[in-house]
């Protein structure tokens, strides 16, 4: 047999758990033909020897829903070795959205997941290919795609197609969840893989109102997630806060024998050491006959903020009045901040955790100061004889409400991240790939993971860490031809350098539509990206163009067709 892409000498970890062996793999019409022995000629060949050859990465938590219809090649997550991702994600999306409600939706997007609304409109443009969400994952794979994707069907579009701006207001009707039920058995039979909501208190969408599915009953989420419960496959997929608990979800899931998986657990959400009890209900869920599992990060989590777009203070009521008001009349933001009454309000009404964060933020970006920059914020106003509230805020005035402050809002616990991670009950991801765009980048998770976990930590051996990258999340997200390597399986494949991989520092670029920043992360010893047996990249290059016919494949129902 003459091969289409051969892969000598490494160590293949094939995504089970299992312990890895040195071997070949033989590719051939976009699937793994040979394994462990290859014997015969390859159009082309890649030397592994002394390097990993594992499945390709599967990000199950990303919003691209927007970005893939201008960037087909899903930047930056090839570029750590994800071959396949999950979109749709807290209940958001662009789909199913009226004409008329298409500003709003990316408002919303703007609002909630930090996308910058001129790259939304320059990158979407004026017609959309789509109205509905059979027709949004048509128009995805009508386009094509350098890696895999699969949808979830998000609460929040939904909603507002049904309801219109009324979804941000109140409870549904008994006719209005009828023909969102209609629509989720729509979208499921189209081929999304579950339904993704969020009632978290930080999402708000366009003028600062609550994003639609914070709006929904439990009767109403009950109903939703019935249809899966009817088509025995599907996951739920949510953002938790206090109106739809643990507890619920436990509910649902054992009512219809649905998984859920909520986001976030994080190190310190719950003060010091509360994620213990977090785990310990997840263990009595599970015993109970509930499928409930908190997704957890493997890195800091750290965000760029400025004080135009505040998002992670949006949690406390005044903040996120203050963000109403200024939707109505430009410049209360500026008055506010420059006003000592409101500035003693942000000092005395935060929470302690609130308060912590001062200690852990770095002023990252003043041109007004350019002396502080990279100077933790409470260290320069030390310094200058200032309270941190009050420098933050006028470096802020002073640069147009454009500096840019690097806050370590959670996961900075590097004792209670690895109980995290390496908790059965939990799953690594929350890379949130394509939110955020300018303010954090975690779509670099897994070449963190295998960097800072397996080789400077010895948290996990390679086989455990590929397996969480792998099929674990890719079992838990009812994606059932990834995530394995096997004969016959499609040639998903990554080859890396265990000595060396691991992300790049962050830097930032302005390459969105519209000119808009984001950061991005390069990654190191990432040797090899295959998706579907096609070469996409090889030592930090695009081996695809964007303008090629791509090699990734919409998954619907969790599998190419």
């Amino acid at each position: 047999m003459t091969y289409d892409l051969k892969i000598t000498g490494g160590t293949i970890v094939d995504g089970t758990g299992k312990p890895g062996f040195v071997g070949d793999i033989g590719i051939k019409d976009g699937k793994v033909v040979a394994l462990g022995k290859a014997e015969g000629a390859a159009t082309k060949t890649i030397d592994a020897k002394g390097k990993v050859v594992s499945p390709g990465f599967v990000d199950v938590h990303t919003h691209y829903d927007a970005q893939i219809l201008w960037d087909r090649m899903l930047t930056i997550s090839p570029w750590h070795g994800v071959t396949t991702t999950v979109i749709g994600n807290c209940g958001f999306g662009v789909a199913p959205t009226h004409a008329i409600h298409r500003k709003l939706i990316l408002q919303t997007l703007e609002k909630v997941e930090g996308m910058s609304l001129d790259a939304l409109q320059a990158g979407l443009g004026d017609v959309w290919p789509f109205e509905t969400f059979p027709q949004y994952l048509d128009a995805v794979e009508k386009r094509g795609v350098a890696i895999n994707v699969a949808a979830l069907f998000g609460h929040t579009p939904l909603r507002l197609y049904v309801m219109g701006e009324a979804s941000t207001e109140r409870a549904a009707t008994a006719d209005e969840i009828a023909a969102m039920k209609k629509l989720v058995r729509e979208a499921m039979d189209a081929g999304a893989i579950g339904f993704g909501t969020s009632v978290s208190v930080s999402h708000n969408g366009y003028g600062g109102k609550p994003v639609p599915s914070r709006q929904a009953t439990v009767e109403e989420m009950d109903s939703l997630v019935s249809v899966m419960g009817e088509l025995k496959r599907g996951l739920m997929q949510i953002t938790i806060g206090r109106d739809f608990s643990t507890k619920a979800m436990a509910e649902v899931s054992r009512k219809y024998n649905v998984p859920v998986t909520w986001t976030a657990l994080l190190s310190y959400l719950y003060g010091p050491g509360g994620h213990r009890k977090q785990l310990d209900l997840a263990a009595e869920q599970r015993k109970s006959g509930a499928i409930v599992i908190p997704q957890v990060s493997c890195r800091p989590l750290n965000f760029e903020l400025t004080f135009a777009e505040p998002f992670i203070f949006d949690v406390m009521k005044f903040m996120n009045e203050l963000a109403i008001e200024d939707a109505k009349s430009p410049g209360t933001r500026r008055r506010a901040y420059a006003d000592p009454a409101w500035r003693e309000k942000l000092r005395s009404e935060v929470t302690p955790l609130f308060r912590q964060w001062w200690d852990r933020t770095t002023i990252a970006w003043a041109p007004s100061a350019r002396e502080l920059e990279e100077m933790p914020l409470s260290e320069a106003a030390a310094k200058l004889g200032k309270d941190p509230v009050d420098l933050a805020l006028d470096l802020s005035l002073d640069n147009d409400l454009q500096a840019r402050f690097r806050v370590a809002v959670m996961n900075f616990d590097e004792k209670e991240v690895a109980e995290l991670i390496t908790d059965p009950h939990t799953i690594i991801a929350l890379s949130d790939a394509g939110a955020h765009a300018n303010q954090l980048c975690d779509a670099c998770y897994s070449t963190y993971l295998l960097g800072h976990w397996v080789r400077d930590k010895k948290t996990f051996t390679i086989e455990e860490a590929v397996h969480n990258l792998t099929q674990r999340p890719a079992e838990m997200f009812g994606i059932t031809d990834r995530g394995v390597l096997a004969e016959g399986r499609p040639a998903d494949v990554v080859v890396f350098d265990p000595a060396t991989v691991g992300p790049g520092p962050l830097k930032r670029v302005y390459d969105l539509p519209a000119g808009a920043d984001r950061l991005v992360a390069d990654a190191n010893g990432i040797d090899a990206v295959i998706v579907n047996g096609r070469l996409v990249r090889q030592n930090n290059k695009d081996m695809v163009a964007a303008n090629d016919k791509l090699p990734g494949r919409l998954l619907r129902h969790g599998r190419a067709a």
